[in-house]
């Protein structure tokens, strides 16, 4: 990890700070910025999205996808948790602490916000930085190359009729428009461009003209979702300092979210007879959430004022800290997961096959 990447809590904070005190001394630059919209999409957001998910997007081979076959128990298992239990349990969770536990310590005309926030999070699994906690589980490379690949690809289809789903049995009134065109501007469009810019780099000098690329765009992410930032707590300042509060009890939802879908796709890679350097990324995928996608489709949707946008910033938040405790946590249990007998019988049959 980078040093913007290992302290990233640390920025994030900061510009909570920052985007507070510019808020309230420049209140009119920022409503300024607001209101540069096209089709309800905000000009400046859009390019800061861009420059957040482009150089993310160059690292993603989509070629990969011919190796999804060889890890079939490990791609079954994290397409299940990304797709079909991940939204809905954070929805649930949602719903549960927001609207009725924490409901007396939430301002009532935002929780619905606050929910739409959190199911936005977590319908889009991770992109960028799952490869990150990879490799630092030894999980395998090419495992994770080819899941993200295919994530990715499911996103295309599959995010907008998800979220638009499970809006609507928030009682959330879904404008489609927006919500297509935001798939489009912030997946569709981002794709095909990496994937044009990755070929064509790869074409003028193989790996060591993307890896050079790759290495000059490196913080350009990172600046620009601090920049994000900035621009958010210009706009949710006097919300947050009338109730800080708010933030911890959003986070709460979101962390056993995390802690319960990376169990959940761990215990069940170990059940399938997977092997540890695909469960590790597997619960790593099942766990993690595409912030960038979720704060820029927030903004889209609702406005840099809501509480969604404030939602999603607070998984941007937690996101380095709670992802080390579950990389700690896959780590530490590899001779427990090893000693599971249906990855033993597995591996002892692979050892066989090898040998023949």
């Amino acid at each position: 990890m980078n040093a913007f990447e290992r302290y990233l809590t640390l920025w994030v904070a900061l510009c909570i700070v920052a985007g507070i005190g510019l808020g309230q001394m420049l209140p009119g630059l920022f409503h300024a910025i607001g209101g540069l919209e096209l089709a309800n999409v905000n000009l400046a957001v859009a390019v800061l999205i861009w420059l957040m998910i482009i150089p993310m997007l160059l690292k993603i081979d989509f070629g990969a996808l011919g190796q999804v076959a060889k890890h079939w128990r490990g791609v079954g298992v994290t397409l299940a948790i990304n797709w079909a239990v991940k939204p809905f349990t954070m929805a649930l969770l949602g719903w549960f602490f927001l609207s009725v536990l924490f409901r007396p310590l939430l301002p009532a005309g935002q929780i619905d916000s606050y929910i739409a926030g959190l199911i936005l999070l977590a319908a889009a699994p991770c992109t960028a930085m799952v490869f990150v906690w990879s490799n630092l589980s030894n999980g395998e490379p090419l495992f994770t190359l080819s899941q993200v690949a295919l994530n990715d690809t499911i996103m295309i289809v599959a995010f907008a009729p998800i979220v638009a789903f499970l809006l609507g049995l928030s009682s959330i009134t879904v404008p489609w428009e927006t919500l297509l065109l935001s798939v489009a501007l912030y997946i569709v469009v981002p794709v095909i461009l990496s994937q044009i810019i990755r070929r064509n780099r790869l074409a003028q000098g193989r790996e060591a003209a993307l890896t050079a690329l790759l290495t000059r765009l490196g913080p350009t992410s990172v600046v620009a979702l601090l920049a994000m930032l900035v621009l958010l707590f210009g706009f949710q300042g006097e919300q947050i300092i009338a109730q800080p509060v708010v933030i911890a009890l959003i986070a709460v939802p979101i962390l056993i979210q995390v802690y319960l879908n990376a169990g959940l796709a761990y215990l069940l890679n170990r059940a399938t007879g997977e092997a540890h350097c695909v469960a590790a990324p597997s619960a790593l995928i099942g766990a993690s959430n595409f912030f960038e996608l979720a704060v820029a489709t927030a903004i889209s949707l609702f406005g840099f004022a809501s509480g969604a946008a404030l939602a999603t910033v607070v998984g941007v938040l937690i996101e380095v800290p709670v992802m080390l405790s579950v990389v700690a946590i896959v780590t530490a249990t590899r001779p427990w997961y090893e000693r599971g007998r249906a990855v033993r019988r597995l591996a002892q049959k692979t050892r066989g096959e090898a040998t023949k």
